[in-house]
């Protein structure tokens, strides 16, 4: 073997040891030829700042009615009405009955039992219902008023009511395993409402199957507090059930009538429910706002614009791992929350949406769910209070790896928003309690539920960002 051939052997394994030196794991023996030392970074000296602003025109497209008036000392005045137009049902039951054989029929209204108010229980108040005479607007928003969609002299409903006097109901869900109990409030309604709608059935079922051509003989309700003040009623559903007898046989020989139910038409998201909001905040809070505390409030109250520091963040990281290969392992946000004292002891929102600022008011309007990219959702934690927004390592990657790690003003500018988080619980087995559950979240929109209040502590603020890297030396 010549010397240039030798020479070249021996540079082929050598490389070969270096590549096993790379390829080798923590169990190697002895020293390799290139040394290397990995190490996991954590940082959380960054800032947060933001300010306050109004948030008073909300598109909720959500079944949930806001009804009631409440004056609260340290919160402020909220007043809340409904209009909403009504899902027909497929399909109305016409055997054995016709339409002078229903007796009559009533709006049922459905509350939580535990948190389905805020307020006096017992203050004594009173529900009027319209019905509306001219379509509804597309799109709506929280600042509507229904002046001249419906005619006040001629209300077709009314009752007194409060949660104490509220039925309550309850149920085994079959989905998680749980109990569900709620409360309901029965409106009785003109028979004529519910024969109208029966007639049209008949004549024109179609109608029935396409809410655009329904709304046009039916175009919704006006539900609002007609007299008292002191509290706010938070409704899930609302239904319009109609009570009829029906002509039915018993062993094949004997006729008989029987009392039956049906529910002809519902509030849902499918169809229009608008909050129509109007909130005058306390001075209190006022004030605060002024001083340049971070509040947020709802429903249609205070929300905060703040400037989220990802690109001090990502110079600090490129500046620290320059030297070496590294990886983002998390990125998350943690912010303590200051409760308001208040008359009602009114709470934080139950949830904050954290979103582009430029891009809010299309997440909304696009019905859109939280992509942890550029927009985010956090829980409030009533034992710690604190919301914690942990999934924000695709927030980061996304400007480092299609942006070149340059951010910019719509990554950094985003807004702190209150809204309601719709789910349910998804079980991995049949029995509940042999296998795991998974939470999916369905619908995600502003929050008008019910009223909240909060002080978020930017100034306690901790981002924590973590990351490994490994130097070669």
């Amino acid at each position: 073997m010549n010397v240039e051939l030798k020479q070249s052997v021996c540079w082929i394994f050598a490389l070969l040891m270096m590549l096993g030196a790379y390829s080798c794991s923590d169990e190697n023996i002895g020293h390799s030829i290139t040394d290397t030392k990995s190490s996991i970074i954590e940082d959380s000296t960054f800032v947060m700042t933001g300010v306050s602003v109004p948030n008073t025109k909300l598109q909720a497209r959500t079944s949930t009615q806001l009804v009631g008036e409440i004056n609260c000392a340290g919160y402020g005045r909220l007043k809340s009405d409904v209009v909403c137009q009504l899902m027909p049902a497929n399909r109305i039951d016409t055997i054995g009955t016709n339409v002078d054989l229903i007796d009559s029929c009533r709006l049922v209204l459905c509350l939580k039992a535990s948190d389905g108010f805020t307020g006096d229980s017992l203050a004594p108040m009173r529900m009027t219902v319209y019905e509306l005479e001219q379509t509804l607007p597309e799109p709506i928003y929280s600042d509507f008023s229904a002046e001249g969609y419906y005619n006040p002299n001629k209300p077709i409903a009314s009752v007194s009511y409060s949660p104490a006097s509220a039925k309550q109901y309850s149920e085994y869900s079959y989905t998680d395993g749980t109990i569900v109990t709620w409360r309901e409030i029965a409106i009785p309604m003109p028979v004529e409402y519910a024969k109208r709608m029966h007639n049209l059935y008949v004549t024109n079922p179609a109608a029935f199957g396409d809410p655009e051509e329904f709304k046009k003989h039916f175009r919704g309700l006006y539900i609002t507090n007609s007299y008292g003040s002191g509290r706010m009623m938070n409704y899930y559903a609302t239904e319009l059930e109609v009570y009829y007898r029906q002509h039915t046989t018993v062993r094949d020989t004997v006729d008989t009538i029987q009392v039956s139910q049906q529910v002809y038409a519902a509030s849902t998201p499918e169809v229009i429910t608008n909050n129509n909001l109007s909130l005058s905040a306390d001075e209190s809070v006022k004030e605060m706002v002024a001083n340049g505390e971070a509040i947020v409030m709802g429903p249609s109250g205070y929300e905060v614009n703040v400037h989220f520091p990802i690109q001090d963040i990502i110079n600090t990281y490129k500046a620290n791992t320059a030297d070496g290969l590294s990886v983002i392992n998390s990125l998350q946000l943690t912010i303590p929350v200051e409760q308001i004292s208040n008359e009602y002891n009114i709470a934080p929102p139950a949830y904050l949406l954290m979103v582009k600022k430029d891009k809010k008011n299309d997440f909304f309007e696009g019905d859109s769910l939280t992509n942890n990219k550029d927009s985010f959702y956090a829980t409030y934690n009533s034992a710690t209070k604190e919301y914690v927004f942990s999934g924000l390592r695709p927030y980061i990657l996304n400007i480092l790896n299609n942006k070149g790690g340059i951010a910019t003003d719509e990554d950094i500018n985003l807004t702190l928003t209150p809204i309601d988080v719709a789910s349910y619980t998804q079980m991995s087995n049949y029995y509940y309690y042999y296998g795991s559950s998974q939470t999916v979240v369905t619908k995600i929109s502003p929050a008008v539920s019910q009223p909240a209040i909060a002080k978020l502590r930017l100034d306690k603020a901790k981002i924590k960002v973590v990351y490994s890297k490994q130097s070669v030396y």
